[in-house]
């Protein structure tokens, strides 16, 4: 797909937070987020656990790669891995400027097929592989957020 005024630019990353995030430090976070990606007109979900940020970000193509720069700097993240970058034909989570997802640790055995992490795709090198997990999350938050029909 090539790029066109109306065409969304989507950014899927991973990183691990330096240091330990405390719920006021994430809400600070997300505070920060939501009023630059709105001025960007950039919207997104962010997931965090256990020490590791997975986000996805859309919007323009130029606005969404200014906001991957300056998380790059953000001395709050380290270990930073673009898992997709691509063109999509229309936004997932048009109504969020960053929507947010509190995963807690699990107790016991998960279910086969359960995924929650991106521990297993580092260094897979099979990117057909990265992008199906970030689609499975993506449908994942937006069920659970209900933005799906």
């Amino acid at each position: 797909m090539t790029a066109t005024d109306e065409t969304v630019f989507s950014v899927v990353y991973s990183s691990t937070a330096t240091e330990p995030m405390d719920d006021d430090a994430l809400r600070e976070l997300l505070e920060q987020c939501r009023a630059s990606n709105a001025e960007r007109d950039v919207t997104g979900m962010l997931l965090y656990r256990n020490g590791r940020f997975i986000q996805i970000l859309e919007g323009p193509e130029q606005a969404v790669r200014e906001t991957m720069g300056k998380i790059e700097r953000d001395p709050r993240h380290d270990r930073l891995r673009v898992l997709i970058d691509e063109f999509i034909d229309e936004r997932h989570f048009a109504e969020w400027t960053m929507g947010y997802e509190a995963i807690t640790t699990s107790h016991g055995d998960a279910p086969e097929g359960f995924r929650d992490t991106f521990d297993d795709l580092e260094g897979h090198g099979d990117p057909s592989a990265t992008l199906r997990a970030a689609r499975e999350l993506s449908l994942w938050f937006r069920v659970r957020s209900g933005l799906t029909a």
